[in-house]
C-alpha cells in the first residue's frame, strides 16, 4: 500500500516538474539611473527654491489666479486626464475583485417533457412532464500561491499611480500655458502703449516735415521718409492689436471656454522674477516630475505584470463548495431532505500550450525594457529642459543688463534733446528723434521681460510645478 502511495506521489511530482519545466529564470529587477543626466550649473545659477504647488500666485496677479483655478477646474483636457485615472482606478477594483474568493447564489425553475424513447419511460414514472427547482450558494477561491494574483493587483495598482501622476502633469502644462499666454497679452498690452506714443511722435515729425516741404525749406523726400516711418508704426501697432486678440483667443481655448467667458483682462506691468537652480536639482528631480513619477509607475507595472505572467507557468490550484437544496416539488424544496451540498477542488497544470506562456512572458519581458528606456528618455528629456531654460535665463538676464545701460543712455539723450529745445539750441525734431530712440528701446525692454517670464515658467515647468512623488496615495 506505502508502494502503491509513492508511485501516485511519485507520478504527480513527475507531472508538476514538467509543467514548470520551461519555467524562465526569475529576472533580476529594473536598474533604473538615480539623478538626472544634467551637468553642474554655474554657481551663479543656483541656490533657487522647488516651485510650490500653486506656484503661479507668487506673481501675485488675481486675474492669473482665477483663469488658472477656472482652468483646472473646468479644462477638457484635465477632465480627460481625470477620466484616464479614474479608469486605472477601476481596473484597480476590478482585479482586486478577481483575487478574492467568489460566492454566487443562484436559483432556478425549470419545467420539461420526458422524451418517450428515453431511459426512462414516461409510463414508468407515471407522469409525462417535472417541474424542477434549485436553490443554492456556490463559493470558489484560488490560492495565489506563487503571487499571479498579487501582482495583477499591484500592475493595476501602479497603473493608477501612473494616471494620477500624468494627470498632475497635463495640470502643469495647462497652468503654465495660461501664464505664458497671460503674461505674452500683458506684453503686447504694454507694447501697444508705447506703439501709440511711437505713432504719435512720427506724427509730429510728419507735420513738422509737411510744413518745412511747404514753405521751400526741405526737400519732398523728407515727408516721404516720415509718411513711411508712421505707415511702419501704424503697421507695428495693428501687429500687437492682433497678436493681444490672438492670446484672448487662445486663452478661452486653454480654459474650454468662449472670451465671453473669461474674466476682465485688465493691462499690468509685468512682474519681476529672481529664478534660480534648487542647489540639488540634480537628485531630487526624479521625485519632483510628474513626467517622470508617471514612468516610473509604468516600469514597476511591467515588472508585475512579468512576474504574473512567471507565475503562469506554475500549477493552479482551486476550490469549490456548493450549498443547494433541490426538488421538483416546490413545497418540499426546502426540507432536509431535498440538500445537495458538494465541494471539490481542481488542479491546472500546463503542460502544452503550443507556445502561448513562453511568448506571453517574452512580450512582458520586452514590455518593461521598453519601459526603462522609456524611462531613460524621459529623464533625459528633463536635464534638456532644466538645462535650456537655465541657460535661456541666464542669457536673458546679461542681455537685459546692457539693455539697461542702453535704456539709460536713451533717457539722457531724449532729456538733453529736450533742453536744447527749451533753449532753442535746436529744433523740436531732435527731441521727437531722441523720444523716438527711446521708446524703441523701452520696447525692446518689454520684450526682453516678457522673454524673461517665459523661460521662468518654462523653468518652473521643468522642476516639476511643485509634485512630489511622495505625495501619492
Amino acid at each position: 500500500m506505502s508502494g502503491a502511495r509513492g508511485k501516485r506521489a511519485a507520478w504527480i511530482a513527475l507531472v508538476l516538474l514538467s509543467g514548470c519545466a520551461g519555467l524562465p529564470p526569475k529576472p533580476p529587477a529594473a536598474q533604473l539611473p538615480r539623478e538626472v543626466p544634467l551637468s553642474p550649473p554655474p554657481e551663479s545659477s543656483i541656490g533657487g527654491h522647488w516651485p510650490m504647488t500653486r506656484w503661479w500666485t507668487r506673481y501675485a496677479d488675481s486675474t492669473l489666479d482665477a483663469l488658472i483655478d477656472q482652468a483646472l477646474r473646468d479644462a477638457p483636457s484635465i477632465a480627460t486626464a481625470h477620466a484616464r485615472y479614474l479608469n486605472a482606478r477601476q481596473a484597480v477594483s476590478v482585479a482586486s475583485a478577481a483575487s478574492g474568493a467568489q460566492v454566487q447564489a443562484n436559483a432556478d425553475v425549470s419545467r420539461q417533457r420526458l422524451s418517450s424513447n428515453g431511459l426512462f419511460s414516461p409510463s414508468l414514472l407515471g407522469f409525462d412532464w417535472y417541474n424542477q427547482h434549485d436553490l443554492g450558494l456556490s463559493v470558489s477561491y484560488t490560492f495565489d500561491w506563487w503571487g499571479k494574483q498579487r501582482a495583477t493587483v499591484e500592475a493595476s495598482l501602479d497603473e493608477a499611480h501612473a494616471a494620477q501622476a500624468e494627470r498632475s502633469a497635463a495640470a502643469l502644462l495647462l497652468a503654465s500655458s495660461i501664464a505664458d499666454t497671460y503674461f505674452a497679452w500683458q506684453a503686447d498690452q504694454a507694447r501697444i502703449e508705447l506703439a501709440r506714443a511711437r505713432e504719435q511722435t512720427i506724427g509730429r515729425e510728419r507735420e513738422i516735415a509737411a510744413a518745412r516741404v511747404e514753405a521751400g525749406v526741405a526737400p519732398p523726400d523728407e515727408l516721404d521718409r516720415t509718411e513711411q516711418s508712421l505707415a511702419s508704426a501704424r503697421e507695428q501697432l495693428a501687429e500687437l492689436e492682433g497678436s493681444a486678440a490672438l492670446r484672448v483667443v487662445a486663452l478661452a481655448g486653454l480654459l474650454g471656454c468662449s472670451t465671453a467667458e473669461l474674466p476682465p483682462l485688465h493691462a499690468r506691468s509685468l512682474p519681476a522674477i529672481d529664478a534660480a537652480l534648487p542647489d540639488d536639482v540634480r537628485i531630487d528631480l526624479i521625485a519632483r516630475r510628474a513626467d517622470i513619477t508617471a514612468s516610473r509607475w509604468r516600469v514597476e507595472a511591467a515588472e508585475e505584470d512579468r512576474r504574473s505572467a512567471r507565475a503562469d507557468f506554475f500549477p493552479n490550484v482551486s476550490i469549490n463548495a456548493l450549498i443547494g437544496v433541490q426538488s421538483i416539488d416546490a413545497g418540499k424544496l426546502l426540507e432536509y431532505s431535498s440538500r445537495v451540498p458538494g465541494a471539490g477542488a481542481a488542479l491546472h497544470l500546463p503542460i502544452f500550450d503550443a507556445g502561448r506562456l513562453k511568448a506571453r512572458y517574452g512580450a512582458s519581458d520586452a514590455a518593461v525594457n521598453a519601459a526603462v528606456a522609456s524611462y531613460r528618455d524621459t529623464l533625459v528629456a528633463a536635464a534638456r529642459e532644466v538645462a535650456n531654460e537655465a541657460t535661456t535665463l541666464n542669457r536673458l538676464a546679461a542681455e537685459r543688463a546692457q539693455h539697461l545701460r542702453a535704456l539709460e543712455a536713451a533717457a539722457a539723450l531724449k532729456a538733453s534733446a529736450a533742453a536744447r529745445v527749451a533753449q532753442g539750441v535746436v529744433d523740436p525734431r531732435t527731441e521727437l528723434s531722441a523720444t523716438e530712440s527711446w521708446l524703441g528701446e523701452r520696447d525692446a525692454l518689454v520684450e526682453l521681460d516678457a522673454a524673461v517670464l517665459a523661460a521662468n515658467i518654462g523653468l518652473t515647468q521643468a522642476l516639476g510645478g511643485g509634485f512630489e512623488r511622495s505625495a501619492q496615495p
